[in-house]
């Protein structure tokens, strides 16, 4: 089977998502330039191979490569839920010791997620805010705003990321973008709120979006001041 690569951003860790083949050839190369785009904006990236049903000794080579080069820079390339093949061929190539694999994707970002309390440890954070949004260019506007006021952001597009994000670090507000009810009914709402019953829960309005980006900002501002 062709390759096919679902991306996504977890916070500040790049989750591609693998089906098909990893060969040498138009796979390797698309994955090759999905790895480049995480790589210019992260240095943590994690590689779900579930789906995968091959992979050559390009292929093996090409993540061998970049787990070295984003541990020059303090960051890393794991591996998450990789079949039975994928782990017996690390083993007879004793290459298992230089790609780290984890048993879930959930587990692999959250062993990136919980490096982040330490290397804070030196700065005194300000109020923990968890954005939740479908719209990532949102949730960045509403970081670099409250980051600017002293607030600790992280954000999440996805439910399933909110909650690897609420199990490894505890927030004070649960902040809801105008999309999230798009993302979530309110039992799944519940959930996440159950994961942080101390957290305050504020809304942004419906028209946040296409507010002029100084009205936004105080608005945002605002909720918090309420």
């Amino acid at each position: 089977m062709p390759l096919s690569l679902i991306p996504r951003f977890c916070e500040d860790v790049y989750v591609i998502h693998c089906q098909g083949r990893i060969v040498v050839g138009d796979e390797e190369k698309s994955l090759e330039a999905a790895l480049d785009l995480g790589a210019r904006e992260v240095s943590r990236l994690v590689l779900c191979l579930s789906e995968l049903d091959r992979v050559d000794s390009t292929g093996i080579g090409l993540l061998v490569r970049y787990a070295s080069r984003l541990r020059k820079r303090g960051g890393d390339l794991r591996l998450a839920a990789a079949p039975a093949f994928v782990l017996d061929l690390l083993k007879l190539t004793m290459l298992s010791g230089v790609l780290q694999v984890y048993a879930t994707e959930e587990d692999a970002i959250a062993s990136f997620l919980r490096q982040a309390p330490a290397e804070k440890a030196h700065g005194k954070p300000g109020p923990r805010v968890l954005v939740l949004d479908q719209s990532p260019d949102l949730c960045t506007f509403v970081k670099t705003v409250l980051a600017q006021h002293g607030f600790d952001v992280r954000s999440a597009s996805y439910v399933h990321d909110a909650r690897i994000l609420l199990q490894v670090d505890k927030v004070d507000y649960l902040l809801l973008g105008p999309d999230s009810p798009q993302l979530c009914n309110e039992s799944v709402l519940g959930s996440l709120r159950a994961l942080v019953p101390k957290a305050a829960s504020l809304q942004l309005a419906a028209n946040f979006k296409t507010q002029d980006a100084l009205d936004a900002s105080e608005s945002l501002l605002q909720l918090f001041r309420a």
